[in-house]
């Protein structure tokens, strides 16, 4: 059982710091230009909802490592 906990903690870190570390290379220089003054309001939008969108993905592979987990344990 601890091995499956591990397994799925060590996992939920290693998608945090990949997270964190596309934000921040990837999502950081964006910048949008041609819409005079709400150039930084669009290009905030736009990494926000790639920031969101990344959140559910993460979610979504927790939680199918979860149940995988569970389902290893209980069958043992």
């Amino acid at each position: 059982m601890k091995s499956g906990l591990f397994g799925f903690l060590f996992a939920m870190w290693v998608l945090m710091l990949a997270g964190g570390g596309i934000v921040v290379t990837l999502l950081g220089p964006i910048s949008i230009s041609g819409f005079g003054e709400f150039n930084w309001l669009i290009a905030s939008i736009i990494k926000a909802i790639v920031a969101i969108v990344l959140v559910v993905i993460w979610i979504l592979i927790l939680l199918k490592l979860k149940n995988w987990i569970f389902r290893k344990e209980i069958k043992s």
